[in-house]
């Protein structure tokens, strides 16, 4: 059960948690912007989980989603990159 706190006098509201494909939606609209340029560092899972608040696998499960579409790949050891 989900438990958050509301202002007063304002309705109490849970926050909006994305899914995973909202996600990579999201990211995938962001390279073909350009705010991630093609062979540039991707933040990492951690981050990502950070900056949507979702928890890890949810990224993991987006970054997934992302590889399928050939918009991204992995290094071992040195991170997600947008493909060229």
């Amino acid at each position: 059960m989900a438990h958050w706190v509301s202002q007063p006098g304002s309705l109490a509201v849970p926050p909006i948690r994305m899914s995973y494909r909202a996600i990579a939606d999201d990211i995938a609209a962001r390279i073909a912007s350009g705010e991630y340029p093609a062979g540039s560092l991707l933040p990492s899972t951690s981050a990502f989980a950070e900056i949507y608040s979702v928890n890890r696998s949810t990224i993991v499960r987006a970054v997934g989603l992302l590889h399928e579409r050939k918009l991204v790949y992995g290094e071992p050891g040195r991170g997600l990159f947008v493909e060229r």
